[in-house]
């Protein structure tokens, strides 16, 4: 009886953690566009800046902004917040899906910040 009890106990305590904390990581980078994921503009040239090369490469050919960390190129779920720190490093807040290398964030602005 009192495994049962625990058991129960157990399930309930899990259920109570928001759905937000399971799975989320941090994640730090230059937010670029997936014309340019590995925030090399050079060829492009969109604008004098990578920031505005990458602003033009998602609205003149409708790229997405990503997030590259030196190693991946990650497509970030959050394609209005980004456009504010584009050629910025920053860190991200959110849950990864590994097969399509997307990060979600639940929060909007508050999981794009720049990083210290």
């Amino acid at each position: 009886m009192r495994r049962l009890l625990f058991g129960f106990l157990m399930i309930a305590t899990l259920a109570l953690v928001p759905g937000d904390a399971q799975g989320q990581r941090k994640f730090t980078g230059v937010i670029t566009d997936s014309m340019c994921s590995s925030a090399d503009h050079k060829g492009m040239r969109m604008g004098p800046t990578d920031a505005e090369c990458t602003v033009a490469c998602v609205l003149a050919h409708g790229a997405l902004y990503v997030l590259y960390d030196g190693k991946e190129v990650y497509t970030l779920s959050d394609q209005a917040t980004p456009e504010k720190l584009a050629g910025k490093k920053v860190t991200v807040t959110g849950t990864l899906d590994a097969k399509t290398k997307t990060i979600h964030m639940n929060n909007g602005v508050n999981s794009i910040v720049a990083a210290k």
